[in-house]
């Protein structure tokens, strides 16, 4: 089984059900897990960095991550940086009206602006094969 990290901040999180299990639904068929790290992982203050070093620890053993920022959240950037640095895929996605991060856009490997969660399923598997997962 394959992994895709998928980073959203925590407050945004609530927001995004919808994409997020039809992310799921959609990878899942090509045995692909996804990781949505605000839903597993819980940290209290003061934890912030054995959160950061959980989180690298995630990013590196993905096989690419998916990134939403439709709201623009700073440790996401930081995960995206990360990935980057590790020449770790990376998919940027984002509503079709939010503001653009060129950052962001910058590093990723493909970017994606979607109407709803159907039309985000579409576009994520237009580029799962273009991947290279599996060899």
């Amino acid at each position: 089984m394959k992994t895709a990290y998928f980073g959203i901040s925590k407050s945004n999180r609530v927001h995004f059900d919808k994409e997020i299990n039809q992310l799921k639904k959609c990878l899942i068929k090509h045995s692909i897990e996804l990781l949505v790290f605000v839903d597993k992982y819980n940290f209290k203050l003061g934890q912030e960095k054995e959160m950061m070093s959980i989180a690298f620890q995630e990013i590196d053993k993905s096989d690419f991550i998916i990134v939403e920022l439709t709201k623009k959240a700073i440790g996401v950037g930081i995960e995206v940086g990360y990935a980057f640095a590790k020449q770790i895929s990376i998919i940027y996605i984002k509503r079709k009206d939010a503001n653009h991060s060129t950052t962001v856009e910058g590093c990723s490997d493909y970017s994606i602006e979607y109407e709803n969660e159907f039309h985000l399923s579409e576009e994520i598997e237009k580029i799962i094969s273009k991947l290279k997962l599996y060899n």
